[in-house]
């Protein structure tokens, strides 16, 4: 691996200070060359107004095969810990008429009408799952993340695509903590994105067999029906839903229970009904990203974006969510600060123009089921550990906590 450059930050990759790189990626400059793992570098955008702004201009792109020359060239190999991030063909990484030909073939399975439907069988799995924490030992710390954070998108997202089968589940859902874990061991990363492949071609040809009313075979009618989605645009849309579809929203719990934990006064701002649980949700995806850096987007054109820079065609852009978030020309000098009385929490969480999350209101579905119905049931839930004791996720690009150990009850 070359050197850094002079003004090159080097992104850590196990994510051992997400945020605080974000901060120091800022003193930068509003765009910063950064170094990712493996040597490959790319321009960080942490101003949240220019990020909006590339965000929707039509000269900056995600397809790496029509507009990374690195790649290519075959400069990017396939044990690259990135490589799943730029490799997959779906609305993730499409771009133009590619885009809004995949896109449109799944948003009429996200919308408001539709997620609205879904809230009968979230507070139903939300229920369950705290039935099942109450009948633990009531003395002993419970890891809060997996018995309830991890297991409600996913089994969420698992019915949606009819993913029914446990082990399936299981072994989908190690492949996706692999995908977003990337500081972990990168081997696991690489031996993924085939895996996960794999298994998601397994269930498509079983859905063909044996169809059901799921999201996932209704993908596979639109494709054989209509030959308006190729296999392998297939696979890697499903793919980013049952991946996409429960990571973020774990990272949002978990943050958004941390948050409430470790602020007392805010957490009872929300219980005297002073403060929503909506506010609490959007201030946490404000102040904590749940994915803080999504890899990668790149200059179809040369881009001039102010302060003497200029994004050369072909080049990389790593846009910082995170960052963006927590910008003091938007949110004040005091933006890095957790507060759900915050009159504006605009961020960037969720994305922003074409490429703005179809799930982002299922996330906030679950989450506006899930807080107040586990801060109902154990009123006086404690964390089980220092704040500093917990540990984040070996990940630059997922923001969330390895663990989360708390006390149901005194």
């Amino acid at each position: 691996m070359d050197a850094p450059d002079v003004g090159t930050f080097a992104i850590d990759p196990t994510g051992r200070d997400i945020l605080g790189d974000a901060e120091r990626i800022r003193r930068i400059g509003s765009v910063a060359r950064v170094e990712m793992p493996g040597g490959v570098r790319a321009w960080a955008v942490s101003d949240q107004g220019l990020l909006k702004r590339l965000l929707v201009d039509p000269r900056v792109s995600k397809d790496a095969y029509q507009h990374w020359p690195a790649w290519i060239n075959g400069e990017i190999s396939s044990d690259w810990p990135l490589f799943p991030w730029v490799a997959v063909r779906n609305m993730l990484s499409a771009y133009g008429p590619d885009h809004r030909r995949l896109r449109g073939l799944v948003a009429g399975a996200f919308t408001a009408r539709r997620i609205a439907a879904l809230r009968p069988r979230v507070e139903a799995i939300t229920g369950d799952l705290l039935t099942e924490l109450a009948d633990l030992p009531p003395d002993g710390p419970v890891d809060l993340r997996e018995r309830y954070a991890y297991q409600l998108p996913v089994t969420v997202i698992c019915e949606l695509f009819g993913i029914s089968d446990d082990a399936t589940r299981e072994e989908v859902s190690r492949c996706v903590d692999a995908l977003f874990n990337i500081g972990k061991a990168p081997e696991e990363t690489v031996a993924a994105f085939p895996r996960l492949q794999q298994i998601l071609r397994e269930l498509i040809a079983e859905k063909r067999q044996r169809p059901g009313d799921d999201l996932a075979s209704a993908l596979i009618a639109a494709r054989d029906d209509r030959s308006s989605l190729s296999e392998d645009e297939l696979v890697d849309t499903l793919g980013l839903f049952v991946s996409a579809g429960h990571e973020t929203t774990v990272n949002l719990l978990g943050n958004a229970v941390v948050a409430m934990l470790t602020h007392p006064d805010q957490l009872g701002l929300v219980r005297s009904g002073r403060v929503s649980w909506e506010e609490v949700i959007e201030e946490t995806l404000r102040n904590q990203a749940p994915v803080p850096n999504l890899p990668l987007r790149f200059a179809v054109e040369d881009i001039d974006v102010g302060d003497g820079v200029r994004l050369r065609a072909g080049e990389a852009i790593l846009a910082c969510y995170g960052a963006a978030g927590r910008d003091p020309l938007v949110h004040g000098g005091d933006a890095d600060r957790f507060d759900v009385t915050r009159a504006a929490k605009e961020h960037l969480a969720f994305g922003h123009g074409v490429h703005h999350c179809l799930g982002a209101p299922l996330a906030r579905l679950e989450a506006a089921i899930a807080l107040p119905a586990l801060f109902e049931r154990f009123p006086d839930l404690t964390l089980a550990a220092e704040p500093g004791e917990l540990l984040p996720l070996e990940s630059f690009v997922s923001n969330g906590y390895r663990t989360l150990p708390v006390r149901l009850a005194p």
